[in-house]
């Protein structure tokens, strides 16, 4: 299993000049880095693959859904973007030779609220015709979609491995699968491990967060539980720290982050890794 670091964690939004940041994490000891790309005009790809290829440490690449990329949303505008979005960073995990391109691909981060069930079946629709012609763009780059719940503080959507694997169960397509962040599930799901059985074949990216966000191995999530339950289904994808160093105005409030969720990023990266190595590699 590939043990791998956020940008989130130092830095948002990453840019070629925060390059330094995937140095770090192979002096570390990482076996992968995730770019999260907040804004592509930011990043010279180029630049960063050949940078990572010569410290011979792997790419993924996971999204960030703002407003006016939500697929579902009742502005068309907003779902082109939204759709365009995805395809862009397919291509990008594709350069990456990324595996998966990952997120909350079917609605915008921070969007809550309860609304009527004709309107929601009219959100759900937009959101499985974008998400279609996503999968289908992915497969033909050789890239899985990896959809990840959310927590319902962040999302009124997709809070549950159930829910989301009935939305993929409707796409029907390998190249749509499962994001599983134990994060939001610690929130919403009552044993992770038991997911982690029920859906291993659907689950190809994981994003290993602890209760808190902050270092994993320190708060109450069952690692033992979900190790076990991760060999069992012989789980061969990785598994990402993905916590927030120095959220953007925007990130923060998507994501309700209104503390330092470790004494800095430094440490939390190394006590991470120490953490996994230990758990997953010894």
């Amino acid at each position: 299993m590939d043990i791998g670091i956020s940008s989130f964690v130092w830095v948002s939004p990453f840019s070629t000049e925060n390059r330094d940041i995937i140095l770090k994490a192979k002096e570390i000891g990482y076996d992968l880095f995730e770019v999260a790309v907040e804004d592509k005009s930011l990043i010279d790809f180029g630049q960063i693959k050949k940078y990572s290829r010569e410290l011979d440490i792997k790419l993924s690449v996971s999204g960030a859904f703002g407003a006016q990329r939500d697929i579902s949303s009742d502005n068309p505008e907003y779902r082109k973007i939204g759709l365009q979005y995805i395809k862009d960073c397919v291509d990008i995990a594709h350069d990456f030779e990324s595996p998966i391109f990952g997120g909350p691909l079917y609605s915008a981060v921070g969007k809550t609220r309860l609304v009527s069930d004709d309107q929601k079946y009219e959100e759900r629709m937009w959101c499985l015709e974008n998400l279609a012609e996503a999968t289908a763009y992915a497969k033909s780059k050789g890239i899985t979609l990896a959809l990840e719940p959310l927590n319902r503080f962040e999302t009124d959507m997709i809070n549950t491995l159930d829910q989301a694997a009935d939305l993929i169960g409707e796409i029907d397509d390998k190249n749509l699968r499962l994001l599983l962040d134990t994060f939001h599930a610690n929130i919403e799901e009552k044993h992770i491990e038991e997911e982690i059985l029920k859906y291993g074949d659907l689950i190809v990216h994981i994003q290993g967060n602890e209760n808190d966000r902050g270092t994993p191995g320190t708060g109450h999530l069952s690692w033992d539980k979900i190790k076990v339950a991760l060999a069992e289904v012989n789980y061969q994808g990785a598994i990402v720290l993905e916590t927030f160093g120095s959220p953007s105005k925007e990130l923060a409030r998507a994501a309700s982050i209104w503390r330092p969720l470790a004494e800095s990023a430094d440490i939390l990266a190394q006590e991470c890794f120490e953490f996994y190595y230990q758990q997953f590699k010894s």
